[in-house]
């Protein structure tokens, strides 16, 4: 069953670790969204650092320099041990990179392969007997290469203590997952609206699945303003009450009403850090009776009021 909202009791610890001439925008589709996760959450919910294998600083592909915070070994304990390289992985197919991936992967709840991560993983020998993936352009050569692997052309694939990712595009998806499972699809929802533009989905593809929880969130967000009433919104929908009441809290795991509000919160704060509306206006236009009916409501779902949040982006 999914959660809307999740508490974890202490941050989510992330090493990242590159090797020379990794993806920079696959780096930055997983960091971006976790910064974002943070900022929203106006606390530390994910705390990553850049490691090395050796603690020098990095090349990316594009020739940008990332200064590693330590030598990968130095990390003693993780959540999530991220592996991300990309060309010239066959040079770091070494036997002490091997030793090193199966020394981390004891250190940590799961490892991640990125791009050509999994590759690496691979030939330490820690995709033995699991369902893998791999950037497409290595699929056949790593099909090949690896026969104890069930190789799939997927963008991502969990397997135990394993994950492993096609590309940078994928690393995206791959992170907006992590936020969804360690703070709920709420936060998943509030993110992935900063980065991908239109009608975002909601959550992993079982739950956008859903044709009428899609287009429930459709209207909803078509209806900010002036929000529908429920039963308005099922009647649109050709179904009742509580047939959406179901389907939302099967697929999203909170009621439309509560889906519907946090829309509409969304939407303010972004207008309150964003812009330079009164609060009045952004009222009026989230749908709300009065200033103080939003300052209540902003108060109460993100612990400050709207002119709190909007210093706080100055």
């Amino acid at each position: 069953m999914p959660e809307w909202t999740k508490h974890p009791a202490r941050p989510v610890r992330i090493a990242i670790l590159l090797f020379d001439r990794f993806s920079n925008l696959c780096l930055a589709n997983c960091i971006e969204p976790l910064r974002a996760a943070n900022t929203l959450g106006a606390r530390t919910v994910f705390d990553w650092q850049i490691v090395s294998p050796d603690g020098q600083t990095v090349q990316s592909s594009s020739g940008i320099d990332i200064v590693a915070s330590a030598p990968v070994g130095d990390v003693k304990s993780l959540d999530y041990l991220f592996v991300m390289a990309s060309y010239a992985h066959d040079g770091h197919d070494t036997p002490a990179n091997r030793r090193l991936l199966r020394q981390m992967a004891r250190r940590c709840d799961v490892t991640v392969g990125f791009d050509a991560g999994p590759w690496l993983l691979a030939s330490a020998g820690l995709l033995d007997g699991r369902r893998s993936t791999v950037h497409w352009d290595l699929l056949d050569a790593f099909t090949e290469r690896f026969l104890n692997v069930e190789t799939s052309r997927a963008h991502v694939m969990r397997d135990g203590p394993i994950m492993t990712c096609a590309g940078a595009m994928s690393a995206l998806n791959l992170t907006l997952d992590l936020i969804a499972d360690h703070l709920g699809l709420a936060a998943r929802m509030d993110v992935e609206g900063l980065f991908l533009q239109g009608d975002p989905p909601v959550g992993p593809s079982d739950q956008i699945a859903d044709p009428l929880v899609r287009q429930a969130l459709g209207l909803m967000r078509d209806h900010v303003e002036r929000p529908l009433p429920l039963t308005h919104l099922a009647r649109q929908l050709s179904c009742q009450p509580r047939t959406l009441d179901r389907h939302f809290r099967r697929r999203l795991g909170a009621p439309p009403g509560a889906v519907y509000r946090h829309l509409r919160l969304s939407a303010a704060r972004k207008l309150i850090e964003d812009t330079q509306l009164s609060v009045a206006e952004i009222s009026l236009r989230c749908g709300y009776d009065s200033p103080a009916a939003l300052t209540r409501a902003i108060r109460r779902n993100y612990g400050a009021t709207p002119r709190a949040l909007r210093q706080a982006r100055l």
